[in-house]
């Protein structure tokens, strides 16, 4: 994680927004975007812990309460940060049911399946859809935050993996319906270890968890937040419509037991 001294932007003019801010990928997004220059407004569920987030990221991190499953509160947000910046440049949609695992399919409850759909998938449509007219203005990007889930399955994470295979298509019909004033990528990541400083310290990952993966080690919320970056970028104009998968190669690797 990026710590807090090493957050002191030199501001760009350009205003993010980024959803499940309050801790891992997303905390990491945010402080990899104000250290470009970025303002970038945090959005969480835990108020306390995005507002602890803003106040360490410094004065170019805003913090906004929102559920992304409720239109009314995404509406409110953008409202909110149109009203206080005036613009929007990107949107990248973190927030996410982050555990995969749902009971077994014969007992998994239709609420869990509605609310990891609601959240995963009909989120990131919400903030597009009220977004969109603010990044056109200023020729915007959107990143959705997937997951190698989408391609892969381990048993009992039916709700999960449907939800970001949803959001890999979603990126890509989301493109051609917004461009070009608005790129649209996706980010799916793998095995990254997303967990605060002092638990990595305090439980580091073994050396044959780090082994098995192809670049030789698991991945970091940097890892993935500089995939986001330059997604964000100019250098990235001529890229959207894309899914990049940022997994150590795990993907590719052939496994048999």
């Amino acid at each position: 994680m990026i710590e807090a001294a090493d957050a002191e932007p030199g501001h760009n003019g350009r205003v993010a927004l980024v959803t499940g801010a309050a801790r891992g990928i997303g905390l990491g997004i945010a402080a990899w975007l104000i250290c470009e220059g970025w303002q970038v407004v945090l959005t969480d569920i835990d108020r306390k812990r995005g507002s602890r987030a803003a106040k360490t990221l410094g004065d170019h991190a805003w913090f906004i309460l929102m559920d992304v499953a409720d239109e009314a509160q995404v509406r409110a947000a953008v409202s909110e940060v149109l009203g206080q910046f005036g613009r929007l440049d990107a949107l990248v949609c973190n927030a996410g049911v982050s555990d995969p695992h749902n009971p077994a399919l014969e007992s998994l409850p239709l609420s869990t399946w509605n609310r990891t759909l609601a959240v995963n998938l009909t989120g990131p449509m919400l903030l597009a859809k009220h977004c969109a007219p603010y990044l056109r203005a200023h020729g915007g990007a959107i990143v959705n935050l997937a997951s190698t889930r989408a391609h892969q399955s381990e048993p009992d994470t039916e709700a999960y993996v449907a939800s970001k295979g949803g959001l890999v298509a979603l990126t890509h019909a989301l493109a051609i319906s917004l461009g070009p004033e608005i790129r649209v990528n996706a980010v799916s990541p793998g095995w990254i270890d997303a967990r605060d400083p002092s638990q990595r310290r305090a439980e580091p990952l073994s050396a044959d968890e780090h082994a098995q993966h192809p670049t030789g080690r698991v991945g970091t919320v940097e890892d993935v937040a500089a995939m986001v970056a330059w997604l964000l970028s100019c250098q990235a104009g001529f890229v959207t419509g894309q899914e990049f998968v940022v997994d150590g190669g795990m993907t590719r690797k052939m496994i048999y037991r």
